[in-house]
């Protein structure tokens, strides 16, 4: 098991991301990641077979589409769980900085192989 900080600075660690939609783990709490990502535009449609997902808005503002037509929009402060196996597709019209939390084993674009598709090793910052 990777070791993290003891404590996270959130400004910090989104200071360091430099490319959107490339998620970096910062921390783990029991068998559950917390990610911080950069994202703009839009992503790609996938699920999480067994995963539900967590979002959490910092800054900028963030749509969820999901597959049945319904979009909810996220705030700065405003969080949403995506449950497990439901198609949706995250959308941000600006830049907006949010925090995942997710099982270990969550693939960043579930089953569904993307150009913006980033590895776990990626994710954890491994060459």
């Amino acid at each position: 098991m990777r070791a993290f900080a003891e404590t996270v600075d959130l400004a910090t660690a989104f200071d360091a991301i430099h490319e959107h939609w490339s998620p970096q783990v910062v921390a783990q709490v029991n068998d559950q990641y917390v990610k911080v990502v950069k994202v703009q535009g839009e992503f790609t449609w996938h699920s999480h077979a067994g995963e539900d997902e967590l979002f959490y808005v910092v800054r900028g503002n963030l749509d969820i589409e999901y597959e049945n037509g319904r979009t909810v929009s996220l705030a700065p402060g405003s969080l949403h769980v995506v449950p497990r196996g439901v198609l949706h597709k995250p959308v941000a019209r600006e830049e907006c900085w949010i925090v995942l939390i997710e099982t270990v084993s969550t693939k960043h674009t579930g089953d569904v192989e993307s150009p913006l598709t980033k590895t776990l090793a990626q994710q954890l910052g491994e060459p």
